[in-house]
């Protein structure tokens, strides 16, 4: 807007200059004409013959450079067949003749150089005197180099002026966008303030031209909120519902020793990995669409490492280090469950030995997690990914854990990679997550 503005208010006055200073010249010019004229008039006013026929001045013109040499201001009168009468101020110059072919019964005005180094403006006038039978030809010429100086002056201050208001216009503009645009800012802020988890509403005071976009986006807000916690009341709703029929089926199944029991409670646990997996991945859906949390990573995971503890009394030793001021840019029920499936992988198939470390960057917060078990090939390290996947079957687990973990992570556009523990020998992985301000 600003450079729209200025650009505009440029061509407008560069055009309006240029049609000033064409007025300008021209008054300039108008006026210049104008003084020579009234030289002329009072020149051939104060003309007569003398007894002889010749031109002389009944009184002096009161212009002192006429008596100057050289002084700029010139007059002269000539006629056929007589020396020319000039002022004194023409010394030992002449001006020229008449412009060729052109009457200057009525007064002809022209530019001239025929003097070096001096142009002229001459006003002329065919003249026949009182008692006379010939026409004399009558010139006031004076150095043009005065209304060029009079032209570079007002030009000079036409630009200057111009320039001034110009300026206090883009000035004026700048302000007026700046301030006028200052609430689309606010907005902006308390949008970023919002997604960074600082706030959960733009509750600040807006201009009335701003305010129905305000309250659209609080509505818009409004709404996410109320769809995500249909979504987790449906999500509960739904675990209720098939949890309860599938736990009466496998415990009527285990109840019994034949065949049909024992394929309905293999089929009735793969019904349960699946409903967890994407209840667990709806749940985690339903609170990033409209997340603007700010859980503190450090304390959240030293609730985990005593409740992973305490499961596995004795076995199992857990250091926690790093970064106690990071905090993640989510909810806290997503980032148990994501750290919470990787600590307990790490318990279950590591040799009793977990460390984790919190790192902060700029814009993301890595929690790596090391075991001392047996690790994990790199070619089979992508298979860990995959639904219902395990590489130990000897463990108690559903193979569900690392894609949720991976979904949910990715929902909040974090990733999970995987590597080898320099320090422990066993598998690395490490969870990268959007860091809250």
């Amino acid at each position: 807007m600003i450079v729209i503005a200025a650009v505009w208010i440029t061509a407008l006055l560069g055009l309006g200059g240029i049609g000033l200073d064409r007025v300008l010249d021209e008054t300039l010019t108008v006026s210049f004409d104008e003084q020579l004229g009234n030289t002329l008039k009072a020149l051939i006013n104060s003309a007569e013959l003398d007894e002889v026929g010749e031109v002389r001045l009944l009184r002096t013109l009161g212009d002192q450079r006429f008596s100057e040499p050289y002084s700029g201001l010139y007059w002269q009168v000539s006629g056929p067949g007589q020396v020319a009468f000039p002022s004194r101020s023409l010394w030992d110059r002449e001006l020229g003749p008449a412009p060729s072919g052109r009457d200057c019964r009525q007064p002809c005005r022209y530019e001239s150089a025929s003097f070096a180094g001096e142009p002229l403006r001459i006003i002329g006038r065919s003249v026949r005197l009182p008692g006379g039978t010939r026409q004399f030809y009558f010139q006031v010429a004076q150095s043009s180099a005065d209304l060029d100086r009079q032209r570079a002056r007002t030009r000079s201050i036409l630009i200057r002026s111009l320039s001034v208001l110009g300026f206090g216009l883009m000035v004026m503009t700048a302000l007026q966008s700046i301030y006028g645009l200052a609430p689309l800012r606010r907005v902006s802020d308390a949008i970023a303030a919002i997604r960074s988890g600082k706030a959960k509403r733009v509750v600040a005071q807006f201009p009335a031209e701003v305010a129905p976009l305000v309250a659209e986006i609080n509505e818009l807000l409004d709404h996410g909120d109320a769809q995500a916690e249909a979504a987790r009341r449906h999500a509960g709703n739904l675990a209720h519902a098939l949890k309860t029929p599938m736990s009466v089926m496998l415990g009527e199944a285990r109840g019994r020793d034949d065949p049909l029991a024992r394929i309905i409670e293999t089929q009735v646990q793969v019904m349960r990995r699946h409903v967890d997996y994407q209840l667990a991945r709806s749940r985690a859906a339903g609170r990033r669409s409209a997340s603007t949390a700010r859980t503190p990573v450090f304390p959240t995971l030293q609730a985990i490492v005593r409740t992973v503890e305490r499961i596995h009394a004795g076995r199992v030793t857990i250091d926690l280090v790093g970064d106690r001021g990071a905090a993640f840019r989510g909810e806290r029920q997503d980032l148990e469950e994501m750290v919470g499936n990787l600590v307990e992988n790490a318990a279950v198939h590591g040799g009793g030995r977990v460390f984790i470390t919190i790192a902060a960057a700029d814009t993301m917060v890595d929690v790596q997690i090391e075991d001392d078990g047996g690790g994990i090939p790199e070619a089979k390290r992508s298979r860990l990914f995959e639904r219902g996947e395990r590489l130990d079957t000897d463990k108690p687990g559903t193979g569900l854990g690392l894609a949720i973990v991976l979904e949910v992570a990715e929902l909040y556009g974090g990733r999970v990679r995987l590597g080898s523990s320099e320090d422990l020998g066993g598998l690395l992985v490490t969870l990268s997550l959007p860091r809250a301000p």
